[in-house]
Protein backbone atom coordinates (compact mmCIF):
# COMPACT_ATOMS: atom_id res chain seq x y z
CA UNK A 1 0.00 0.00 0.00
CA UNK A 2 1.29 3.83 -0.94
CA UNK A 3 1.98 5.50 2.58
CA UNK A 4 1.56 8.45 1.36
CA UNK A 5 -1.72 8.16 0.12
CA UNK A 6 -2.52 6.60 3.87
CA UNK A 7 -1.06 9.72 5.50
CA UNK A 8 -3.27 11.82 3.70
CA UNK A 9 -6.24 9.53 4.16
CA UNK A 10 -4.70 10.03 8.02
CA UNK A 11 -4.80 13.81 7.89
CA UNK A 12 -8.46 14.35 6.40
CA UNK A 13 -9.50 12.13 9.15
CA UNK A 14 -7.90 13.93 11.90
CA UNK A 15 -9.44 17.48 10.14
CA UNK A 16 -12.85 16.28 9.63
CA UNK A 17 -13.14 16.17 13.65
CA UNK A 18 -15.94 14.25 13.89
CA UNK A 19 -17.42 14.69 10.10
CA UNK A 20 -18.09 12.10 7.59
CA UNK A 21 -15.07 11.65 4.84
CA UNK A 22 -16.42 10.80 1.56
CA UNK A 23 -15.14 7.19 0.50
CA UNK A 24 -15.62 7.88 -3.02
CA UNK A 25 -14.41 11.50 -3.23
CA UNK A 26 -10.86 10.25 -1.12
CA UNK A 27 -10.93 7.64 -4.24
CA UNK A 28 -11.52 10.17 -7.05
CA UNK A 29 -8.84 12.22 -5.54
CA UNK A 30 -5.71 9.63 -5.68
CA UNK A 31 -7.05 7.93 -8.57
CA UNK A 32 -7.86 4.71 -6.21
CA UNK A 33 -10.57 2.05 -6.39
CA UNK A 34 -12.85 2.39 -3.51
CA UNK A 35 -11.56 -1.01 -2.43
CA UNK A 36 -8.09 0.79 -2.27
CA UNK A 37 -9.20 3.12 -0.05
CA UNK A 38 -11.32 0.63 2.07
CA UNK A 39 -7.96 -1.27 2.43
CA UNK A 40 -6.09 1.74 3.61
CA UNK A 41 -8.98 2.19 6.46
CA UNK A 42 -8.29 -0.69 7.53
CA UNK A 43 -4.49 -0.57 7.51
CA UNK A 44 -5.25 2.62 9.83
CA UNK A 45 -7.64 0.52 12.01
CA UNK A 46 -4.71 -2.00 12.88
CA UNK A 47 -2.52 1.31 13.89
CA UNK A 48 -5.51 1.94 16.64
CA UNK A 49 -7.39 4.23 14.71
CA UNK A 50 -11.63 3.80 15.20
CA UNK A 51 -13.57 4.46 12.28
CA UNK A 52 -16.92 3.99 11.83
CA UNK A 53 -18.54 3.43 7.86
CA UNK A 54 -21.93 5.16 7.55
CA UNK A 55 -23.87 4.28 4.46
CA UNK A 56 -24.08 7.07 1.73
CA UNK A 57 -21.66 9.81 3.86
CA UNK A 58 -18.71 8.14 4.20
CA UNK A 59 -16.09 7.45 7.52
CA UNK A 60 -15.91 8.87 10.54
CA UNK A 61 -13.10 8.78 12.97
CA UNK A 62 -14.11 8.23 16.59
CA UNK A 63 -10.87 7.93 18.31
CA UNK A 64 -7.05 7.97 17.29
CA UNK A 65 -3.93 6.37 19.02
CA UNK A 66 -1.84 9.16 21.17
CA UNK A 67 0.91 9.44 18.76
CA UNK A 68 2.95 12.30 17.53
CA UNK A 69 3.01 11.61 14.22
CA UNK A 70 2.44 14.90 11.87
CA UNK A 71 -1.26 14.03 10.81
CA UNK A 72 -1.81 14.41 14.56
CA UNK A 73 -0.01 17.61 15.59
CA UNK A 74 -1.18 19.34 12.46
CA UNK A 75 -4.93 18.96 13.49
CA UNK A 76 -4.23 21.32 16.67
CA UNK A 77 -1.36 23.11 14.88
CA UNK A 78 -2.33 27.67 14.83
CA UNK A 79 0.97 28.87 14.32
CA UNK A 80 1.97 30.08 11.20
CA UNK A 81 6.03 28.63 10.72
CA UNK A 82 6.61 26.03 14.04
CA UNK A 83 5.69 22.93 13.18
CA UNK A 84 4.78 23.40 9.41
CA UNK A 85 7.44 20.81 9.37
CA UNK A 86 7.58 17.81 11.14
CA UNK A 87 10.54 14.99 11.47
CA UNK A 88 8.88 11.99 13.43
CA UNK A 89 10.74 9.38 14.87
CA UNK A 90 9.02 6.20 16.23
CA UNK A 91 12.61 6.03 18.49
CA UNK A 92 15.94 7.63 18.41
CA UNK A 93 19.12 8.25 20.69
CA UNK A 94 18.02 11.70 20.76
CA UNK A 95 15.92 14.52 18.78
CA UNK A 96 18.82 17.07 19.33
CA UNK A 97 21.82 15.48 16.65
CA UNK A 98 18.96 14.64 14.08
CA UNK A 99 17.85 18.01 14.53
CA UNK A 100 21.28 19.71 13.91
CA UNK A 101 21.69 17.45 10.76
CA UNK A 102 18.24 19.18 9.43
CA UNK A 103 19.46 22.60 10.26
CA UNK A 104 23.00 22.23 8.64
CA UNK A 105 20.75 21.21 5.62
CA UNK A 106 18.55 24.28 5.62
CA UNK A 107 15.59 23.04 7.42
CA UNK A 108 13.27 25.86 7.66
CA UNK A 109 12.60 28.43 10.98
CA UNK A 110 9.98 26.30 12.96
CA UNK A 111 10.90 22.52 12.08
CA UNK A 112 10.35 20.28 14.63
CA UNK A 113 12.00 16.48 15.29
CA UNK A 114 9.51 14.41 17.80
CA UNK A 115 9.79 10.78 18.47
CA UNK A 116 8.25 8.52 20.94
CA UNK A 117 11.02 7.38 22.85
CA UNK A 118 14.79 7.96 23.37
CA UNK A 119 17.27 5.76 24.20
CA UNK A 120 19.79 8.34 25.03
CA UNK A 121 18.20 11.51 25.97
CA UNK A 122 20.52 14.07 27.41
CA UNK A 123 19.97 17.60 29.65
CA UNK A 124 22.18 20.42 30.56
CA UNK A 125 25.78 19.22 31.37
CA UNK A 126 25.01 15.80 29.50
CA UNK A 127 23.33 14.73 32.32
CA UNK A 128 20.75 11.47 31.27
CA UNK A 129 16.88 12.37 30.83
CA UNK A 130 14.71 9.63 31.31
CA UNK A 131 12.12 9.54 28.17
CA UNK A 132 9.47 7.18 28.45
CA UNK A 133 8.28 5.74 25.09
CA UNK A 134 5.02 6.75 24.35
CA UNK A 135 4.47 9.14 27.43
CA UNK A 136 6.33 12.47 27.28
CA UNK A 137 7.28 15.28 24.49
CA UNK A 138 10.70 14.13 23.50
CA UNK A 139 11.08 17.24 21.06
CA UNK A 140 13.76 19.53 19.41
CA UNK A 141 13.29 22.90 17.11
CA UNK A 142 15.16 24.73 15.07
CA UNK A 143 14.58 28.41 15.10
CA UNK A 144 17.03 30.94 12.67
CA UNK A 145 16.46 34.17 14.33
CA UNK A 146 18.65 37.35 12.95
CA UNK A 147 20.46 38.00 16.11
CA UNK A 148 23.92 37.56 17.68
CA UNK A 149 25.56 34.58 19.56
CA UNK A 150 24.79 36.77 22.91
CA UNK A 151 21.01 37.28 22.74
CA UNK A 152 21.02 33.09 21.97
CA UNK A 153 20.97 31.56 26.34
CA UNK A 154 17.59 33.71 26.26
CA UNK A 155 15.56 31.44 24.07
CA UNK A 156 15.75 29.02 27.22
CA UNK A 157 13.81 31.28 29.07
CA UNK A 158 11.34 32.74 26.47
CA UNK A 159 10.81 28.29 26.08
CA UNK A 160 10.25 27.66 29.55
CA UNK A 161 7.76 30.51 29.53
CA UNK A 162 5.88 28.68 25.99
CA UNK A 163 6.07 25.48 27.55
CA UNK A 164 4.44 26.76 30.83
CA UNK A 165 1.27 28.96 28.96
CA UNK A 166 0.87 25.39 27.07
CA UNK A 167 0.55 23.32 30.41
CA UNK A 168 -1.68 25.85 31.70
CA UNK A 169 -4.07 26.04 28.71
CA UNK A 170 -4.07 22.06 28.13
CA UNK A 171 -4.22 20.73 31.51
CA UNK A 172 -4.88 23.39 33.50
CA UNK A 173 -2.24 23.08 35.89
CA UNK A 174 0.60 26.23 37.01
CA UNK A 175 4.41 24.75 36.44
CA UNK A 176 6.61 27.03 38.19
CA UNK A 177 10.41 27.82 36.57
CA UNK A 178 13.03 26.95 38.10
CA UNK A 179 15.93 29.00 36.78
CA UNK A 180 17.72 28.67 34.10
CA UNK A 181 15.81 25.34 32.82
CA UNK A 182 13.67 23.42 34.65
CA UNK A 183 9.77 23.41 34.95
CA UNK A 184 8.66 22.28 38.24
CA UNK A 185 4.87 21.01 39.46
CA UNK A 186 4.65 20.88 42.99
CA UNK A 187 8.56 20.96 43.76
CA UNK A 188 9.11 17.78 41.27
CA UNK A 189 10.54 18.35 37.88
CA UNK A 190 8.52 17.95 34.84
CA UNK A 191 10.18 19.74 32.00
CA UNK A 192 13.94 20.17 30.58
CA UNK A 193 15.01 22.82 27.85
CA UNK A 194 18.41 22.41 26.03
CA UNK A 195 19.68 25.19 23.95
CA UNK A 196 22.42 24.63 21.82
CA UNK A 197 23.17 26.69 18.91
CA UNK A 198 24.85 26.68 15.11
CA UNK A 199 26.92 30.25 15.21
CA UNK A 200 29.77 32.11 13.69
CA UNK A 201 31.42 34.58 15.55
CA UNK A 202 28.65 37.87 15.04
CA UNK A 203 25.64 35.45 13.94
CA UNK A 204 23.55 32.79 14.80
CA UNK A 205 22.63 30.22 12.00
CA UNK A 206 19.99 28.03 14.04
CA UNK A 207 18.55 27.47 18.05
CA UNK A 208 18.02 23.80 18.14
CA UNK A 209 15.84 24.13 21.59
CA UNK A 210 15.64 20.43 23.24
CA UNK A 211 12.25 20.08 25.19
CA UNK A 212 11.07 17.48 27.62
CA UNK A 213 8.06 17.39 29.14
CA UNK A 214 6.86 14.47 31.11
CA UNK A 215 3.36 14.41 30.14
CA UNK A 216 1.33 11.20 30.78
CA UNK A 217 3.75 9.10 33.16
CA UNK A 218 2.89 6.86 36.07
CA UNK A 219 5.27 7.13 39.08
CA UNK A 220 6.34 3.16 38.01
CA UNK A 221 7.36 4.98 34.71
CA UNK A 222 10.87 6.75 36.33
CA UNK A 223 13.97 4.69 37.09
CA UNK A 224 13.37 4.38 41.38
CA UNK A 225 16.24 7.02 41.95
CA UNK A 226 14.20 10.08 40.87
CA UNK A 227 10.64 9.03 41.73
CA UNK A 228 11.15 11.41 44.84
CA UNK A 229 11.68 14.34 42.34
CA UNK A 230 10.14 13.51 38.90
CA UNK A 231 6.53 13.95 38.03
CA UNK A 232 4.53 14.03 34.98
CA UNK A 233 1.20 16.38 33.84
CA UNK A 234 -1.14 13.05 34.29
CA UNK A 235 0.41 12.49 38.07
CA UNK A 236 -0.79 15.68 38.82
CA UNK A 237 -4.10 16.08 37.11
CA UNK A 238 -4.75 12.68 37.30
CA UNK A 239 -6.10 12.87 33.34
CA UNK A 240 -3.96 11.76 30.48
CA UNK A 241 -3.06 14.60 28.15
CA UNK A 242 -3.12 14.11 24.31
CA UNK A 243 0.33 15.07 23.44
CA UNK A 244 -0.10 16.02 19.72
CA UNK A 245 -2.93 18.87 21.09
CA UNK A 246 0.11 19.83 23.92
CA UNK A 247 2.97 20.12 21.17
CA UNK A 248 0.78 22.35 18.98
CA UNK A 249 0.11 24.58 22.05
CA UNK A 250 3.64 24.97 22.90
CA UNK A 251 4.69 26.17 19.28
CA UNK A 252 1.97 28.63 19.28
CA UNK A 253 3.38 30.09 22.34
CA UNK A 254 7.13 29.61 21.37
CA UNK A 255 6.51 30.93 18.00
CA UNK A 256 4.60 34.35 19.56
CA UNK A 257 6.74 34.95 22.76
CA UNK A 258 9.95 34.21 19.94
CA UNK A 259 8.49 37.13 17.36
CA UNK A 260 7.78 39.16 20.74
CA UNK A 261 11.58 38.42 21.86
CA UNK A 262 13.23 39.39 18.59
CA UNK A 263 11.23 42.47 17.98
CA UNK A 264 11.12 44.24 21.70
CA UNK A 265 13.94 41.97 23.80
CA UNK A 266 13.63 40.24 26.80
CA UNK A 267 12.11 42.79 28.51
CA UNK A 268 7.86 42.07 28.02
CA UNK A 269 8.74 38.75 28.36
CA UNK A 270 10.82 39.27 31.36
CA UNK A 271 7.46 40.35 33.64
CA UNK A 272 5.84 36.72 32.53
CA UNK A 273 8.93 34.94 33.40
CA UNK A 274 9.00 36.73 36.18
CA UNK A 275 5.41 35.61 37.56
CA UNK A 276 5.98 31.95 37.02
CA UNK A 277 9.34 31.68 38.94
CA UNK A 278 9.83 29.29 41.81
CA UNK A 279 13.84 30.52 42.23
CA UNK A 280 13.37 34.78 42.86
CA UNK A 281 12.78 35.55 46.38
CA UNK A 282 13.96 32.41 47.85
CA UNK A 283 17.26 31.83 49.44
CA UNK A 284 19.74 29.64 46.77
CA UNK A 285 23.00 27.69 46.63
CA UNK A 286 24.56 28.56 42.97
CA UNK A 287 26.81 25.59 42.35
CA UNK A 288 29.23 26.68 39.62
CA UNK A 289 32.17 25.00 38.04
CA UNK A 290 34.74 26.68 40.58
CA UNK A 291 32.69 28.21 43.24
CA UNK A 292 29.27 28.37 45.26
CA UNK A 293 27.36 31.18 45.93
CA UNK A 294 24.78 31.35 48.75
CA UNK A 295 22.12 33.76 49.31
CA UNK A 296 18.49 35.36 48.07
CA UNK A 297 17.67 35.34 44.47
CA UNK A 298 16.60 38.99 43.72
CA UNK A 299 15.26 38.36 40.02
CA UNK A 300 16.95 38.32 36.15
CA UNK A 301 18.64 41.18 34.28
CA UNK A 302 17.23 42.00 30.51
CA UNK A 303 19.74 39.35 29.62
CA UNK A 304 18.47 36.62 31.83
CA UNK A 305 21.82 37.14 34.12
CA UNK A 306 20.24 35.48 37.76
CA UNK A 307 21.00 38.86 40.43
CA UNK A 308 21.66 37.09 43.83
CA UNK A 309 22.64 38.85 47.02
CA UNK A 310 25.00 37.07 49.33
CA UNK A 311 24.91 37.60 53.11
CA UNK A 312 27.78 40.40 52.96
CA UNK A 313 25.23 42.59 50.82
CA UNK A 314 27.18 41.97 47.32
CA UNK A 315 24.82 41.28 44.45
CA UNK A 316 26.30 38.29 42.18
CA UNK A 317 25.56 37.76 38.55
CA UNK A 318 24.81 34.27 37.64
CA UNK A 319 24.84 33.10 34.40
CA UNK A 320 24.92 29.51 34.75
CA UNK A 321 24.36 27.38 37.50
CA UNK A 322 22.97 24.55 39.05
CA UNK A 323 20.32 26.01 41.31
CA UNK A 324 19.59 24.19 44.58
CA UNK A 325 16.06 25.87 46.80
CA UNK A 326 16.81 25.95 50.30
CA UNK A 327 14.36 25.92 53.02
Amino acid sequence: MNPTVKYEIKKRLLSAKGQPVSGQQLADEFGLSRTAIWKHIKELEEEGFVINSIKKKGYVLTSSPDSLQAAKINQYLTSKRFGQSIHYEETCPSTQPIAHRLAQSGAPDGSIVVCEEQTAGKGRLARAWTSTQGKGIWMSVIIRPEIPPTKAPQFTLVAAVAVTRAIEDIAGIRAEIKWPNDLLINGKKCTGILTELQADMDRVHAIILGIGVNVNQLETDFPEEIQSIATSIQMVSGQPVDRAQLIARILHHLEIYTDLYITHGFEPLKILWESYSCTLGKRIKASMINQQIEGLALGITNDGVLQVKTDDGQIHGIYSADIEIQN
